[in-house]
């Protein structure tokens, strides 16, 4: 590598499932991607220049959305490629190295945690669940449900009160009650995974959606239980009212096998 370039890492296979043919593929700078092997493993890379991948233009080009997006979707591609060869450990966005031997390095040194995370994906693939609340149909489902508890042989008055104070209760507690219901949706849905992780909720001003979020939730699910996945999903959908879920995927798995340390 020369001083005017560095290494984008974009993941790590095995070394029999990195020998795959690369030749179609290129990079976040349209650079045509290549391997670094080390021992057991296989760093799918590309060369990059300095003056845009840099520590400080990466920082500038960072505040572009545009850039951002367009680079992203050509490391997903990458990424994608090589997990539907294999299992395959995403490495997150801008892990950049200064020269191949660092990269050899990094292998050497996290052998055991890459052959651990291979192992993990290996026939799995990551799904993403996001619960959104739509307050005034989870506050009427509420009520319902706690009035329906009261109610029972109640005069009509008396019955017209029990709804009447079940209806306050349910707009006082509509977080906490969305809160719950998230929880049991992520529990439910982790049973039926080999993992899964709640994320950050999304803020609406970098998502451009104004839904009320209550669950990010991803799964790692085995591949043959991809079907029995996604009809929990529907149920768990029908099952809450006043809570809308939504299924993206299959994804690599970045949830489930990225890199922690950052790059050199």
């Amino acid at each position: 590598m020369t001083d005017d370039f560095a290494v984008w890492l974009y993941v790590v296979a095995s070394r029999r499932d990195g020998a795959a043919e690369l030749s179609t593929l290129t990079g976040v700078a349209g650079e045509p991607v290549r391997t670094v092997v080390a021992r057991d493993l296989t760093a799918v890379v590309g060369s990059v220049p300095l003056d845009v991948f840099g520590e400080q233009p990466l920082r500038r080009n960072f505040e572009d959305l545009d850039w951002l997006e367009a680079t992203a979707r050509a490391h997903d591609a990458v990424v994608s490629a090589m997990a539907r060869r294999g299992p395959a450990v995403p490495l997150r966005l801008a892990t950049v190295f200064r020269d191949d031997n660092r990269v050899r390095e990094l292998l050497d040194e996290r052998q055991a945690d890459f052959d651990a995370a291979l192992q993990l994906v290996s026939d799995r693939t990551e799904w993403g669940v996001r619960a959104y609340g739509d307050r005034a149909a989870l506050t009427a489902a509420v009520a319902e449900a706690r009035s329906a508890e009261e109610v029972g042989t109640m005069t009509p008055g008396a019955a017209y009160l029990a709804r009447r104070r079940a209806q306050l209760s349910a707009q006082e507690s509509v977080e906490r009650d969305a809160a719950e219901r998230a929880e049991e949706i992520h529990a439910r849905l982790v049973h039926h995974a080999a993992a899964g992780r709640r994320q950050p909720l999304t803020d609406p001003a970098v998502s451009g959606r104004r839904d009320w979020m209550v669950l990010n939730g991803t799964y790692l699910v085995d591949d043959d239980r991809t079907d029995d996945f996604t009809t929990t999903v529907t149920t768990l959908g029908a099952e809450f009212p006043g809570i809308r879920l939504e299924l993206t995927g299959p994804w690599p798995p970045y949830s489930f096998a990225g890199l922690t340390r950052g790059p050199t």
